[in-house]
């Protein structure tokens, strides 16, 4: 916020890791400054949350904060509006109304998007209008992937919170089949210990008949219900009683889904999760635990369900990411399971099918270092063509998103550390590498180094195998005749216009083939530093 260019950062931490903490500073700080600050939030319950967290932190001085939201009357929104243009209100916290065209600033000076991934690609280009000369302000636990990609390559800046608040233990997290034994056990269990349960039905039409149905199975209980449709009046008293520990369970939809912080309720049961949203699932969980209790998340899905793929893989994500700081992780997984996106359109995820994306990423992160000033060299892919077997069997990894998992880490292998992590990480989960295994990452390894040692091609010719040099690069005759000495016959030199062309007359064993090559690609690449 002190630099001279407008600020544009996304904060991606945990929930409940202090997002709002950060955006409350800075707030603070832009109207200390003269300036308006507009506080977006994706719902009404997060709305009013927000604004009377920044009621009583601001109470001390000399603040006006409002809120723009359908709690609000028709008079006292337009009342609201008026200030705004005249600057007499400092901070408005509000909802898409804040997005209207009848809301104007007399001297915007910061814009917070909390909880990003809930805006579409429409309130975004809205958004993109108030923020021309303003500092933005971005708070997320799960960025959508278009939003994360964005960061990754450079375009927006980004920074984590890793640090998880004192005392704070992970949630247990269970994915099952429905079971209302299980249902009733886990309300009991945390009705015992004096807490509070969520329960996530996200189905309007029948969710008073879904209410109905628990309190038959836990009489005791004050069960009662919420959803987006309620008149303000009502969603706000329900709102309150569960906050003052007057309703014990309370069955819902998904608007609790985002930065409600109550800490006595401990335990979430969702219903139908297979319908869920990766990050959806996150945000969810993160309602609970929020304070030094254990939590529990109960997942559930229809009884013999034949769950669909992607569903699978979300539920199995979920699952796998329970450590605190997981936000980022499952952030990134719903990156590789959705794609990118598209940078100037509309879609904020899926594959760029034109070019590829991989290509695509490289052809961003190039524009990107431009845009900057950065030099940009020329980069070449090494194409490494042997006649061995390296792949990883089904029988070594079954499980097909796993094992794609391992070809892209494997693909990305730069050096020999990336190598020796992954080796020992392939032993310690699958067992001792079969020979097509490490053959393939001894390839990853070799494609590393000769790219090093500017080698744009290593192809097997029937009784002998190339290695083709670049154009850029010159050796010295003495140091070539050094090293080629030193494999004893097994190279010879080639030198052309176009690039120098080494051939190998060595052993055909695949992985002593393999590793000469290495050794010797090795050596070429020091000398091209030295020189």
């Amino acid at each position: 916020m002190e630099s001279r260019k407008s600020m544009d950062r996304l904060i991606c931490g945990d929930v409940g890791y202090g997002k709002t903490e950060i955006a409350l500073r800075a707030a603070f700080k832009a109207v200390m400054d003269g300036k308006q600050v507009a506080y977006l939030v994706p719902t009404t319950i997060l709305a009013q949350q927000h604004y009377r967290t920044f009621l009583q932190r601001m109470k001390d001085f000399a603040v006006r904060v409002e809120l723009l939201c359908r709690f609000r009357t028709s008079a006292e929104i337009k009342k609201t509006i008026e200030d705004l243009k005249k600057g007499l209100v400092d901070v408005v916290i509000g909802t898409h109304r804040l997005l209207s065209k009848d809301v104007q600033f007399k001297n915007l000076g910061l814009l917070v998007i909390d909880e990003e991934q809930r805006f579409g690609v429409t309130h975004k280009e809205k958004i993109k209008n108030l923020r021309k000369d303003v500092d933005v302000l971005t708070l997320t636990a799960t960025p959508i992937p278009r939003t994360l990609h964005m960061s990754l390559v450079g375009i927006r800046d980004m920074s984590v919170l890793e640090e998880p608040p004192q005392e704070r233990v992970p949630i247990q997290t269970y994915v099952m089949e429905y079971n209302e034994e299980m249902v009733r056990e886990a309300i009991c269990r945390e009705l015992a210990r004096g807490g509070q349960v969520y329960y996530v039905y996200n189905r309007v039409r029948d969710i008073s008949e879904r209410t109905a149905r628990i309190q038959k199975l836990v009489p005791e209980a004050q069960v009662a219900f919420a959803d987006g449709q309620m008149n303000k009046r009502q969603l706000e008293d329900i709102m309150v009683d569960f906050i003052n520990g007057d309703i014990d369970v309370l069955v819902t939809t998904t608007i609790i889904e985002t930065g409600l912080d109550i800490s006595n309720a401990n335990t979430m049961i969702v219903h139908d999760a297979d319908r869920m949203g990766l990050s959806q699932l996150y945000q969810l969980r993160g309602r609970v635990g929020r304070s030094n209790r254990t939590a529990y998340a109960f997942l559930m899905y229809r009884r013999d369900k034949q769950l669909k793929e992607v569903a699978e893989k979300r539920l199995s994500a979920i699952r796998e990411f329970t450590e605190l700081g997981s936000g980022f992780k499952i952030a990134m997984r719903d990156l590789e399971i959705r794609g990118a996106g598209n940078l100037l359109g509309a879609e904020q995820s899926g594959h760029m099918e034109t070019v590829g994306y991989d290509l695509y990423c490289k052809m961003l992160a190039e524009a990107v270092r431009e845009v900057k000033g950065e030099i940009c060299e020329e980069d070449f892919e090494t194409v490494v063509d042997l006649p061995v077997d390296a792949y990883i069997p089904d029988t070594y990894i079954p499980d097909e998103f796993q094992k794609l998992d391992f070809y892209k880490r494997i693909a990305a292998i730069e050096n020999d550390l990336d190598y020796e992590d992954i080796s020992d990480e392939l032993m310690d989960r699958y067992g001792e590498l079969p020979v097509s295994v490490r053959n393939l990452l001894l390839i990853a390894s070799l494609k590393a180094s000769a790219h090093a040692a500017s080698i744009t091609e290593i192809k097997d010719r029937g009784r002998e195998i190339s290695l083709t040099v670049k154009q850029d690069p010159s050796f010295e005759i003495a140091e070539l005749s050094r090293i080629i000495g030193s494999f004893a016959g097994m190279f010879t030199i080639h030198r052309y216009p176009r690039g120098d062309v080494f051939l190998y007359h060595g052993p055909e064993d695949g992985r002593i083939m393999i590793d000469n090559m290495k050794r010797f690609t090795d050596e070429l690449a020091g000398t091209a530093k030295r020189g």
